[in-house]
């Protein structure tokens, strides 16, 4: 494939030359070889692949919500090349057979993947370790979807055994003793009005992650080992992570797009389809942790995609599960924000592909240059569309941004592969093969 005149990032027009997987050059001028499907990118951007740490496509044991079939669908139409699957399935991934039988469902994902391992009183490590894990995480210090949260004892222990193999710990950091009980007292069924759809947010206190937070980065210096803590809702925990980091601490941080854009003031619009873990904070909070992933104190934007049904969602607030679905909307959010001109275009590329791709030492991905792999994103900056629950590709069925804009994929490519494309005349869609690769950190 050669894409033709397309603006990178950084604002060079450049032609693209996928071969055999990977970017065989990145230059002007460019002709076309016998056999070479070329696609027109002038007025178009052309962006490496999201790379998504933090998703949660249900399979095994859930598939009624997601599967990574239809997750990964998802993945794909929301520029995402890469997304790495959380433990708390059922069962969990916390031994050798439960990262095998995780892994064979992986086979049918359209976008590659990563598999991290999880941590309960029952887990083997031994065994773990010994499979090509991605990172040790979702580590949960509170219970979420799962109910697989761990005492400090055992996250200690989690942490350095993970820290002696080089392993990064992701941290779902809640400190369940400073949850405020009180606040969900009274008769809480509903799920219309806006004190009922709140009472989660002033249930799981801002004091509890970032407290958490803290906790976590100690265990890091601790063990000497890599920390990274998952979805951070507040600018207080930003904060902390920026400030070890700065002190020599192997640690980093990921937003959500669901706290970057949607706050307490929703909640009575969103109801229990806005409960999720951590809880939506104030605007001002909100506001706070988007300045801080404009001026760069985050490392990276991350959906915690996790997927329930409609009918699961509303239930009470007390028993309807926590959890939005955003691997599909979130680089489309976030690449409005450019068009908005609220964000940088080389900002969204790092917080997206670069520097998770850094991190967690994927090498050959998070970048367009000769060498690196061929996982590319077409976009039109200029048109926008509705984001509408119908035209999304998640089995759930619904999404917390219906009718917000975002700028969505033209094609998304896998190691040179197209995964997706839309027509950008008639929005007809067509997807790829499966790719169903794993891929794994240093």
């Amino acid at each position: 494939m050669i894409i033709t005149g397309a603006e990178l990032a950084d604002g060079r027009v450049r032609d693209v030359r996928t071969r055999d997987g990977s970017i065989a050059a990145v230059e002007t001028g460019l002709d076309p070889v016998a056999g070479e499907r070329v696609v027109d990118g002038r007025s178009r951007h052309l962006l490496p692949g999201a790379i998504d740490v933090h998703v949660h496509f249900r399979e095994p044991g859930g598939s009624h919500k997601e599967t990574w079939e239809t997750g990964s669908r998802s993945a794909a139409a929301g520029g995402v090349t890469t997304v790495v699957d959380q433990p708390n399935t059922s069962p969990p991934t916390v031994d050798a057979a439960g990262f095998d039988a995780k892994a064979a469902l992986a086979a049918s994902s359209l976008v590659e993947y990563g598999i991290n391992g999880g941590v309960t009183p029952e887990w083997e490590p031994a065994a773990l370790f010994d499979r090509p894990l991605f990172a040790l995480g979702e580590v949960f210090l509170a219970d979420s979807t799962g109910e697989m949260g761990i005492d400090a004892d055992l996250f200690a222990a989690a942490a350095e055994a993970a820290a002696a193999r080089d392993v990064p710990v992701t941290v779902h950091a809640e400190d369940a003793t400073l949850f405020d009980e009180s606040a969900l007292e009274g008769d809480l069924g509903g799920v219309a009005t806006a004190a009922n759809a709140d009472a989660w947010s002033a249930y799981r206190t801002a004091e509890a992650e970032v407290a958490a937070v803290e906790r976590a980065l100690a265990v890091g210096a601790e063990t000497d080992g890599r920390i990274h803590i998952a979805h951070t809702s507040t600018p207080e925990a930003i904060d902390a992570v920026a400030a070890a980091a700065a002190d020599g601490a192997s640690v980093t941080c990921e937003v959500t797009p669901h706290h970057l854009f949607l706050s307490r003031e929703n909640a009575g619009r969103l109801g229990t389809f806005g409960r999720m873990n951590p809880p939506l904070r104030s605007d001002a909070r909100r506001a706070g942790v988007f300045e801080r992933l404009r001026d760069g104190d985050v490392d990276m934007v991350a959906t915690d995609h996790a997927p329930h049904t409609v009918a699961e969602k509303r239930q009470g607030l007390t028993d309807a599960p926590s959890g939005v679905p955003g691997v599909e909307t979130a680089y489309p959010l976030l690449l409005e924000s450019v068009r908005r001109g609220e964000l940088a275009l080389e900002r969204v590329r790092d917080v997206v592909a670069a520097t998770p791709a850094s991190v967690f030492g994927l090498d050959q991905k998070g970048r367009i240059e000769e060498g690196a792999d061929a996982d590319l994103v077409l976009v039109d900056l200029t048109t926008p569309r509705e984001i509408e629950a119908g035209g999304l590709h998640s089995a759930c069925g619904w999404t917390p941004f219906e009718g917000w804009q975002g700028v969505f994929p033209e094609l998304t490519v896998v190691r040179g592969e197209p995964v997706y494309e839309r027509d950008p005349v008639t929005g007809a869609e067509s997807f790829g093969e499966p790719v169903g690769r794993n891929v794994r950190t240093r």
